[in-house]
């Protein structure tokens, strides 16, 4: 594999394919997400990572310049095209190469983007967890807002637990972002050991955490 392209100019590769930017922070499980789904597409080659520090605070102004809220992930085409939040990203990078990770109608699609609608909100409930404890002075913590995150941690993780014996083999869009999901929950808490209550879901993780390309997205080193 290439190394990873890194720059500040969109535009076409030396093999004329067209170049894709991303606003990138590796921990981030949406950031992930995407990554993900450009490895199982055949797009990461094409996608410069350029260097974020995405924060609701102190907003990181390189990517407020193309993205008024200042998030990641945040892609730019190589027309100059910006595309955000993660699922749209996901389903511009699925249709640019020609991927199978949404299915195009019917319950099938609705059941990947509810599940994958799931996993975004458990994501967002650790992170927003996350921020309490870390960024909010001490003083101003609320604990019962913080718990009220972790309650819908738990209650997503149990909702994946029940679907998880019927995934299969399947690698789509909710299962990659089952995953990612999980994969920020070891890192950031460990101590919540959710595998202990929810063995199916652990049995489907430690078999798609093997694939390419969640071990090529592997979050760096604690």
């Amino acid at each position: 594999m290439a190394a990873p392209r890194t720059g500040q100019q969109t535009g076409r590769d030396a093999f004329g394919e067209s170049t894709l930017q991303i606003f990138h922070a590796a921990i981030s499980p949406f950031v992930r997400k995407c990554m993900v789904t450009a490895n199982e597409v055949g797009l990461r080659e094409r996608i410069e990572l350029l260097p974020a520090a995405a924060n609701p605070v102190n907003r990181d102004k390189s990517i407020v310049a193309k993205n008024p809220l200042g998030k990641v992930p945040t892609l730019i085409t190589d027309d100059g095209t910006v595309l955000h939040d993660s699922r749209v990203i996901c389903e511009y990078l699925n249709a640019e190469g020609h991927g199978k990770l949404i299915p195009p109608e019917g319950p099938a699609r609705w059941n990947v983007l509810t599940e994958q609608s799931l996993a975004d909100g458990i994501s967002d409930a650790a992170v927003l967890g996350r921020y309490e404890t870390v960024l909010r002075p001490e003083a101003l913590r609320w604990s019962e807002w913080s718990a009220g995150q972790m309650e819908k941690v738990n209650s997503g993780l149990d909702a994946l637990e029940s679907r998880a014996a019927g995934f299969g083999d399947r690698v789509d869009l909710g299962t990659i972002a089952f995953a990612c999901t999980l994969g920020y929950l070891d890192y950031r808490y460990a101590s919540l050991d959710w595998r202990a209550t929810r063995p199916q879901a652990a049995a489907w993780y430690e078999r798609f955490a093997k694939r390419p390309s969640m071990v090529a997205t592997q979050l760096p080193a604690a």
